[in-house]
């Protein structure tokens, strides 16, 4: 590694968290060192702000954050670029969606808003009950979607189907892209995430690096899903967990070892810290 790095970017789910979302004391002790060290540490994460739980929100030494997939970046819990889906692109998008037995949630202002009856489902769309349990506690409920989407009638950060079909998926997923202007990726093996086009945490995370001078080079990035790729291409040094599904460990320089494995902390331990003191 050529350069020294001042910047960490680590998505949550699947990365620094273990699978049953916990953060472990090994985790916290080296983020604590690497921030003593001066180094910026942020969550990249498609989750709102809402989903972000105070235990990584209120880290001592994290000042940002950049949630939904880059639509929201924040510095000291306030917002200091957003980047929102135009509401009659929404508009479309939840047309396509609801063609499909879906489970669907819309996104303002990092909140999440999912219809009662969808979170009483919500066994039928994920399998992972760590996964289930933080949808349900961190959404709002609502009757009804499309009521609560044309009460607000404005941009909002983004918009998530899970399905139960495979092929349903890959059928909407390309009518969604169809729509052009989009930015559709997904973080789970059965969803699909819109953002407005051109948004995405690799773009969000170069935006941040500049704003606080610091260099490409300088920007190191962690992540699992498909929603991590462009920060991992984007990043100086882009870093696939173990359990990362195929298109993130191709777009990777390194690999460190799995989320249950304290994989992000063993590398910054390793190529961050020590590096710093020249060992």
């Amino acid at each position: 590694m050529k350069h020294r790095i001042r910047m960490v970017g680590f998505d949550l789910d699947g990365t620094l968290l273990t699978t049953d979302k916990k953060l472990t004391g090994y985790t916290k002790e080296i983020l604590r060192r690497a921030i003593k060290e001066g180094v910026t540490l942020l969550p990249v994460t498609g989750r709102p702000l809402s989903g972000v739980s105070e235990e990584i929100s209120g880290f001592e030494g994290i000042r940002h954050m950049i949630t939904s997939n880059g639509a929201r970046i924040l510095e000291d819990g306030r917002p200091i670029k957003e980047n929102l889906l135009p509401v009659e692109k929404a508009r479309k998008i939840l047309d396509i969606f609801e063609d499909y037995d879906t489970l669907r949630d819309i996104y303002y202002d990092g909140q999440g808003y999912m219809p009662e009856a969808f979170i009483q489902r919500i066994g039928d769309f994920v399998s992972s009950p760590a996964m289930a349990a933080y949808m349900v506690s961190t959404r709002i409920p609502i009757k009804d979607i499309r009521a609560k989407f044309e009460e607000e009638n404005r941009s909002l950060d983004k918009i998530q189907a899970l399905f139960c079909s495979r092929e349903d998926q890959e059928e909407a997923w390309k009518r969604v892209e169809a729509l052009g202007d989009v930015e559709v990726t997904g973080s789970l093996s059965m969803n699909i995430e819109v953002n407005a086009g051109g948004v995405h945490k690799g773009l969000a995370l170069g935006w941040l690096a500049k704003r606080l001078g610091i260099e490409r080079e300088e920007v190191m990035a962690f992540g699992d899903g498909l929603n991590d790729v462009g920060m991992i291409r984007e990043a100086g040094c882009g870093v696939a967990m173990a359990n990362a599904v195929p298109s993130v460990l191709e777009a990777a320089d390194m690999v460190t070892m799995s989320n249950d494995e304290d994989g992000v902390a063993r590398a910054v331990e390793k190529y961050v810290l020590n590096r710093r003191r020249g060992v």
